[in-house]
């Protein structure tokens, strides 16, 4: 009985993180996981105007209303960061994807807006 409930309990540590969904972090967990993985997919979501203002360094534009369309241009093999302004938008696409069976989502709830306000570097 016990190696019955041990294994359960093991089946079910394994499946939670792909049951939880994206995950939200902030601007500053961010910036630490982009330091520690090189090979994100950074996707912003917001419209093209407010790209072309600022963006993360290396992020991939699709506006979260061309999103439906194109999110076949999203790589299923790596971790997902999304991010907005200030995370309203990236919330729905995070979650999303999650359910569509890509493994690593992450939402940035603070948005752009978080991430230049805690002096990090942006793309003109």
């Amino acid at each position: 009985m016990k190696k019955l409930v041990m294994a359960v309990l093991m089946v079910c540590m394994a499946w939670s993180p792909a049951l939880a969904g994206a995950r939200d972090i902030s601007s500053l967990e961010a910036k630490t996981l982009l330091e520690k993985n090189k090979g994100i997919f950074l996707l912003d979501v917001r419209t093209t105007q407010e790209n072309s203002q600022a963006r993360l360094p290396g992020s991939v534009l699709i506006p979260i209303a061309e999103f439906e369309r194109r999110s076949n241009e999203v790589p299923k093999n790596k971790t997902i960061l999304v991010y907005c302004a200030v995370g309203s938008r990236s919330k729905p696409v995070a979650e999303y994807l999650s359910k569509s069976g890509y493994k690593d989502v992450y939402n940035m709830t603070d948005g752009i807006v978080g991430w230049f306000r805690n002096g990090f570097p942006l793309q003109r």
